[in-house]
């Protein structure tokens, strides 16, 4: 499976692999994907979308196993306050669907921020675009792809 991201991935020379899994519509959460494609959730990376009150749309990826901190993305970002985009402009501003946001070929260049956790790894997963599918790849050569500034953003998940 080729998909954008995995294009700008060979363009850029970084080796990566491709894991599909089975997508469950009514269960899209990083769980689920960790489980389907063999990795622990603290390496399975997700990508979220949101907007700086001084700086615009920016993607901020985090551990599936945490949560994002947006005071700390907005201290990271320059911005005094962030929030997430309402699920409705994910689409329009990515050109990606819920389960399928990667920060690799977006539809414009956002600045991408990952949290630190990021570099305790050796491989990570990241959405490949589309649903099913994850890119598992270096960690420094994500960042390098992305450009990603890398920082303190998230926090363990609250038990709800």
């Amino acid at each position: 499976m080729k998909t954008n991201a995995a294009r700008i991935l060979g363009k850029l020379g970084i080796a990566y692999e491709v894991r599909q899994y089975e997508v469950d519509p009514d269960d899209l959460g990083v769980e689920k994907v960790a489980a389907g494609i063999g990795m622990p959730l603290g390496q399975v990376f997700k990508t979220l979308v949101a907007r700086g009150d001084r700086g615009g749309v920016l993607l901020a990826v985090v551990a599936g196993d945490d949560e994002l901190d947006l005071k700390a993305l907005a201290r990271l970002s320059g911005d005094r306050r962030v929030e997430l985009v309402p699920l409705k402009e994910v689409q329009p501003l990515t050109g990606y669907i819920r389960g399928g946001v990667t920060a690799l070929a977006c539809k414009k260049d956002y600045p991408v921020y990952a949290d630190a956790q990021i570099e305790l790894y050796d491989r990570i997963a990241v959405s490949a675009g589309v649903r099913g599918a994850q890119l598992v790849l270096a960690p420094a050569d994500y960042l390098r792809a992305t450009r990603a500034k890398v920082g303190p953003i998230s926090r363990p998940k609250e038990d709800r």
